[in-house]
């Protein structure tokens, strides 16, 4: 008599922070069609079903207690949760930083209390760039721009919230790594293209250098480096990404009217 003692794998469970938001959605949706099971935490509701192997939590990150509690079995977060990177945000100083840091924070602590393996950080650009053009910067000869040198508390904060990233790895089990996108776009995307197609009769006008070059990454292909980021952070893997961080776009520069025009024609 043949008797099958195999059991069945369960796969990691993983948290998206900001899941309702534009790209943690969507991540997440990927995550959860690879088979993982997941997690979405945001304080706003998702803007469409919650997909098949994910559950929604409507939480904050600020609150610890809650936090802890979502996070209990989980093997790696996925830090995309943000505040104050345009429109009125901006202006809630105290928001953005107790956000964005406070909150960050919380994530680090609890990846430690609850022996989380894997941290990955959704960082941005602007860590780096305070305004003055960066022709073929790299993560080694780019250094972070002087905390009181920031366009804005949003900027300022995601490096203070990036460094505490970096900082927390090796500590313990934890591995953790960041990404610095620049402007995401794709399907749907209200927050960086939304601006252009309010009102399309003001792209008459053109403001800057009309030459400037700048790098845009696809809503897919940030998932894509996301899901990479993890598996690099994986003993798999040789944990290649722990404690690195990386610029993500889609690898051309492009001409920001140029390549607008088409969006408003």
């Amino acid at each position: 008599m043949n008797i099958d003692l195999s059991v069945k794998k369960v796969q990691p469970e993983v948290v998206v922070t900001g899941g309702a938001g534009y790209f943690g959605f969507r991540l997440g949706k990927e995550l959860a069609s690879q088979g993982m099971s997941v997690i979405l935490l945001d304080m706003n509701k998702p803007p469409c079903d919650i997909p098949d192997g994910a559950i929604f939590y409507q939480s904050d990150i600020r609150d610890y207690s809650s936090l802890y509690k979502i996070c209990e079995g989980v093997d790696c977060i996925f830090h995309t949760a943000s505040y104050g990177m345009s429109g009125p945000e901006q202006l809630r100083k105290e928001q953005v930083e107790s956000v964005n840091v406070g909150g960050t924070n919380n994530v680090i602590n609890v990846c430690k209390e609850r022996s989380i393996s894997r941290l990955v950080y959704t960082s941005t650009i602007n860590v780096v760039f305070s305004g003055k053009p960066i022709e073929d910067g790299d993560e080694a000869s780019v250094s972070y721009v002087p905390s009181d040198m920031h366009m804005d508390h949003y900027s300022r904060t995601k490096a203070i919230a990036e460094q505490m990233i970096l900082s927390a790895n090796g500590g313990g089990l934890l591995r953790t790594c960041v990404l610095r996108p620049c402007g995401i776009y794709g399907p749907e995307e209200r927050r960086h293209l939304h601006r252009v197609n309010v009102e399309r009769r003001l792209f008459s006008f053109r403001f800057g250098d009309p030459q400037a070059r700048m790098n845009w990454v696809h809503v897919d292909n940030l998932v894509m480096a996301h899901t990479l980021a993890a598996e690099a952070l994986t003993v798999k893997r040789s944990c290649v990404a722990s404690g690195q961080a990386y610029f993500i776009n889609d690898g051309v520069s492009v001409n920001l009217f140029e390549w607008l025009t088409p969006l408003v024609s």
